[in-house]
């Protein structure tokens, strides 16, 4: 199962203890990290993703149910 790590510098404790209950309750496991690097290969696809989405070449998932 996967776990979720969340990483913020602005998290104060009053919000970081609601998201500890809320995933709590979901029974989600989770980290809280310090660590701020973002693997380089994201912020290429995000910028990328980006550029796309100013050009308006973004695609659009379709759905397949």
């Amino acid at each position: 199962m996967a776990t979720i790590t969340i990483t913020s510098d602005q998290l104060d404790n009053n919000r970081l203890d609601a998201i500890k209950a809320f995933l709590g309750a979901l029974k989600i496991k989770y980290e809280i990290s310090n660590d701020y690097d973002i693997p380089q290969e994201h912020k290429n696809l995000v910028q990328e993703r980006i550029k796309k989405t100013k050009a308006g070449e973004l695609e659009r998932c379709k759905r397949q149910f």
